[in-house]
């Protein structure tokens, strides 16, 4: 087994890992300790629930607060916090608490799965996620006691916050509040959408997990000094900030919702799947704009899913770049050779991926609204969670084509498609063609 393991690439081993966490974390899920007596949990359920939590997507086909014992839902903020931080992360964690040191082919593996230059500085890097990791969350948690202490006794209220502001922080729309309505989706937390404390808590946490340790630890290395942050710092959090406000505009214009609600639902839908209003009442166009979020997603290196916002930002440089027939750049910095053909790629899979699921969804499901589907299909590759509320009434088909998109979200459409790659040689040259495009 380890020697068939040392044969395989960097991106078979991370797909294997998260594979092998979902699977016994599924299995975890059904063992008696886990579920409350009286509730049935088929295995379908339970690995579905177990792939949106290391997928840290958040859609759910049973309620958590109502199915699961407190060591249940204990297992289930694991497979949270594993998912968040990568395979890979967790495992260099465990080494280094062990005592051991990472060899060369395990920091490779860890530069890939974390989106790293190189493989220098490695095992400070993974210490500054997991200090990073534990601060936000038990700052999260302490805040979120303060509102939920208000409705639950203190050692229910502590759970409560600590799984709330794990699932936030991982940017992972779970809640085990329990509060279950007709269709699970439909609750979250509307009962606090006026809570201006928990939103606000709730949104901070989603953003600092969205936007990536590197950024993260960059901006408190330098400083906060906006002019010594590298270009990727910089894009990020533009790009970030924009599509914050630009969707928080977009979502007041059309739904009728505070100011609170639409800045929430646009942070959340950065791939957190939290929802403060009913989603199955917005309107059409409030949907199409959750989907244009939902698919661009975070940061690289965060916990959260979708294309990106720097490929977003590259994408759009690139098309600036062919229409003014000027070079590719970003504050004062060239885009990189080839960067545009990466970000273009990553789109095209993206929706691609997106198209197909929908379709099959459609075929299957063949009495839901076409924006219904788009919204879950598009909810479970960005791994962000939001539902219109069809999710506890999808079939086993469209449950399991689910769990497959959700899968491809949280690994990446071009790592997907780098699976079956096998370094070997062009034998045969051809010249070049002529093709007319546009």
């Amino acid at each position: 087994m380890v020697r068939f393991f040392k044969k395989q690439s960097s991106a078979r081993i991370i797909a294997f890992g998260f594979a092998a966490v979902i699977l016994i974390g599924s299995v975890l899920l059904i063992l008696p300790c886990s579920v409350n007596e009286g509730v049935d949990v088929r295995y379908i359920d339970a690995l579905y629930t177990a792939t949106s939590a290391v997928c840290v997507t958040g859609l759910i086909a049973i309620d958590v607060g109502t199915a699961f014992t407190p060591i249940g839902q204990f297992f289930l903020a694991a497979l949270i916090q594993i998912g968040g931080l990568g395979v890979t992360s967790v495992g260099a964690g465990i080494i280094l608490a062990m005592g051991r040191k990472i060899n060369i082919r395990g920091r490779n593996i860890i530069r890939e799965a974390s989106n790293l230059d190189s493989g220098k500085g490695t095992v400070r890097f993974i210490k500054s996620v997991f200090l990073t990791t534990i601060t936000f969350e038990l700052i999260g948690a302490a805040l979120s006691f303060l509102v939920f202490i208000r409705d639950y006794p203190p050692l229910k209220a502590l759970g409560i916050s600590l799984f709330h502001s794990v699932a936030a922080f991982n940017n992972s729309g779970f809640d085990n509040l329990g509060l279950s309505g007709e269709l699970y989706n439909n609750v979250n937390l509307i009962p606090y959408q006026d809570n201006v404390l928990l939103n606000l808590v709730t949104c901070g946490l989603i953003i600092f997990g969205g936007i990536g340790f590197l950024v993260i630890k960059e901006v408190i290395d330098k400083r906060f000094r906006w002019k010594k942050f590298s270009m990727h710092t910089k894009v990020v959090i533009s790009v970030s900030a924009m599509l914050i406000a630009a969707g928080t505009v977009l979502i007041k214009l059309t739904e009728d919702v505070t100011w609170l609600g639409a800045f929430f639902h646009s942070v959340s839908a950065r791939t957190a799947g939290f929802s403060t209003y009913p989603l199955g009442n917005f309107s059409d166009a409030g949907l199409l704009v959750l989907i244009v979020l939902m698919f661009i997603g975070a940061s690289p290196g965060s916990t959260g899913g979708g294309i990106k916002t720097s490929t977003f930002f590259v994408l759009l440089q690139g098309i600036k770049s062919a229409a003014t027939n000027k070079s590719e750049k970003g504050f004062r910095y060239a885009i990189p050779q080839g960067t545009f053909k990466k970000a273009a790629v990553i789109t095209v899979l993206a929706l691609g991926v997106v198209l197909t699921g929908t379709y099959l969804m459609l075929v299957m499901e063949p009495e839901l609204m076409f924006i219904d589907a788009l919204f879950e299909i598009t909810s479970a590759f960005g791994t962000v969670g939001l539902s219109t509320g069809i999710t506890g009434t999808l079939s086993d088909g469209s449950k399991l084509l689910s769990i497959i998109i959700m899968y491809i979200g949280r690994l990446g459409p071009l790592t997907i498609a780098t699976l079956w790659y096998f370094t070997r040689g062009e034998r045969v040259e051809y010249p070049d063609g002529n093709i007319a495009i546009g």
